[in-house]
């Protein structure tokens, strides 16, 4: 299923997921810096409308997030993000209009320009990471993504209705049966 194509005033950021080196056994650290290393990362938007689109991304390259955001956001649209150099030259096509906050200024908030929408997604993403599930493995981590993306479509009321009536018959169509985690995760 396609996503919803975000427009209007479109935040981006972008997370990294996992834990931090210093609390890691000393048989499981990489010791290859600090920041980034050994995390997933993962980008994000979210329209002033609410709703939210994220994936688990190689890296933070311009060429990563700005096709990200040209393959999922509607032209004339106004991009909101932080000063990240993956984002320069986002407006340079025209396609759209590009509005960064100064996090290292501690500059939050420029007019109508935040990403505070997005970084509430992420909040919620990781105490979903600490509180629910603990752990997320690499390989299913976009499922997870995707759980908590769903979830917060929902409640904003974004959900398409072909979202609804899928995981209505998928709920009449297990309903006295097993489902294995094989079944689940890979639809075999």
């Amino acid at each position: 299923m396609k996503a919803k194509i975000l427009s209007g005033i479109v935040e981006g950021d972008e997370t990294f997921l996992g834990s931090k080196e210093k609390n890691k056994h000393a048989n499981k650290k990489l010791k290859q810096g600090r920041g980034a290393v050994g995390k997933t990362t993962v980008f994000g938007m979210k329209d002033r409308d609410g709703q939210v689109m994220a994936k688990v991304v190689e890296s933070t390259s311009a060429e990563i997030l700005q096709g990200k955001i040209k393959k999922n956001v509607a032209d004339g649209s106004t991009i909101c993000t932080d000063q990240h150099s993956g984002y320069d030259g986002l407006d340079s096509d025209g396609k759209f209009v590009h509005k960064k906050v100064k996090h290292s200024a501690k500059q939050f908030v420029d007019g109508m320009a935040h990403t505070n929408g997005i970084k509430s997604v992420w909040a919620i993403l990781k105490r979903s990471f600490y509180g629910t599930f603990h752990w997320f493995s690499r390989t299913h981590t976009q499922l997870y993504l995707d759980e908590v993306v769903f979830r917060l479509n929902i409640n904003e009321g974004n959900c398409r209705r072909d979202t609804v009536d899928r995981l209505q018959s998928l709920v009449q169509g297990v309903k006295g049966k097993r489902l294995t985690w094989k079944t689940l995760v890979h639809g075999i």
